[in-house]
């Protein structure tokens, strides 16, 4: 049975029962799980700077010579890929006097001349040419290359380890979940367009990508017209999970077998929530919503890369103006509604009302990725 049809079915039996997945029981997070100074950079060092983190989708970078720039938190990045196809992170900081060496957003080139002094770098992070070099003195080219990130490329995504120096096992970080990333063919999708968004706290804001039970109240414009508030069919695979929620055409299933499910995807919304920072949204008819989530400097802020994809660049008006109805669709549903209520959540965890937040069992994912926090934080060095 194909997931899609497996996933459909539970669903299904959820809307029939009037049920969702739950978790074996409630779990209570203190608010200082949300607020603590120390704690929080603790965390964030040991979940987004000691682990591997998404970065970028290989489609982002999809011919030789191409890269790409980005600053994520406070590390300025070059993204690259070699005549091998193989994709690189460099810290974006020049070895002589720590310029950044490329300052363009994303083009084509296999060379980076830093603007301030001329060093020039390779695409594979390689020092290639010193301005001046014989009245500047001799230069260990071997040892003055770009400060290179581990990075690793799988099932359409690039993850990378901004600690210099640590390194981690890709296959062993997505386990047996790589194979449900496989199945969303990124590479293959089409990049409509890219922004960023502030939002508040990392935990608040994470924890609104990782529930239904909330779909109804605050999404009534947008995505709660289309699925089934609080009911969900929830997955893990190590720190990953994959989430199923019903659209409101479900209960149609019920009047054919199961055996002739010629497209369940079509009563089904599934995400794919890549721990800890990356939530991939495909939605039937071509669509696909993207975050890239990180923490800011303090408890108090993120900062969020979101693309919106399409199944093909758009060739007519028509075709054009569906991805622009989903782009601005989800905008709102994320900006407007989502983060702006997690804005009131961020102002109001000082205020005394609450020492702890009570997780339902109807939140498995939310309990899992704090429970998640928990593990990675213990096992940091």
């Amino acid at each position: 049975m194909s997931d899609a049809r497996e996933l459909a079915g539970r669903a299904l039996t959820h809307f029939n029962d009037g049920t969702t997945d739950l978790a074996s029981e409630q779990l209570r997070i203190p608010i200082d799980a949300y607020t603590d100074e120390v704690r929080f950079e603790a965390e964030r060092q040991a979940v987004f700077f000691e682990s591997p983190i998404a970065i970028a989708l290989s489609l982002e970078l999809p011919e030789a010579g191409d890269f790409q720039t980005q600053t994520v938190m406070g590390v300025p990045l070059l993204l690259t890929r070699d005549r091998d196809m193989r994709a690189h992170c460099f810290i974006n900081v020049c070895r002589h006097r720590g310029a950044k060496v490329c300052l363009q957003d994303k083009g084509h080139q296999t060379r980076f001349s830093c603007p301030y002094h001329a060093w020039t770098y390779s695409n594979q992070g390689e020092l290639i040419g010193i301005y001046g070099e014989d009245s500047f003195g001799e230069v260990d080219r071997a040892t003055m290359g770009l400060t290179e990130l581990a990075c690793e490329e799988r099932a359409g995504v690039i993850f990378a380890c901004l600690t210099p120096g640590r390194a981690f096992d890709i296959d062993d970080w997505l386990g047996e979940f790589a194979e449900k990333l496989a199945d969303q063919k990124l590479a293959n999708w089409h990049l409509y367009t890219e922004r960023f968004l502030d939002g508040s706290g990392w935990k608040a804001t994470m924890d609104g990508y990782l529930e239904v039970y909330h779909h109804d109240s605050v999404h009534g414009k947008t995505v709660g017209p289309h699925t089934v508030g609080n009911l969900l069919v929830h997955d893990t695979w190590g720190a990953h999970q994959r989430m199923a929620f019903a659209r409101k055409n479900i209960s149609e299933l019920n009047d054919t077998p199961t055996e002739s499910w010629d497209s369940p995807e079509s009563f089904i919304r599934v995400v794919h929530s890549v721990f800890p920072n990356l939530s991939i949204s495909a939605i039937l008819g071509g669509q696909c919503l993207v975050g890239f989530i990180y923490p800011g400097e303090t408890s108090t802020t993120t900062v969020t890369r979101q693309l919106i994809l399409s199944a093909k660049a758009p060739e007519t008006e028509e075709e054009t103006s569906a991805v622009e109805t989903f782009s601005q669709m989800t905008l709102q549903a994320v900006r407007d509604e989502d983060y702006a209520l997690v804005a009131t959540v961020q102002g109001a965890l000082n205020s005394g009302a609450n020492d702890s937040f009570l997780i339902g069992r109807n939140e498995p994912a939310v309990q899992h990725y704090h429970r998640m926090i928990a593990e990675v934080a213990s096992n940091s060095p």
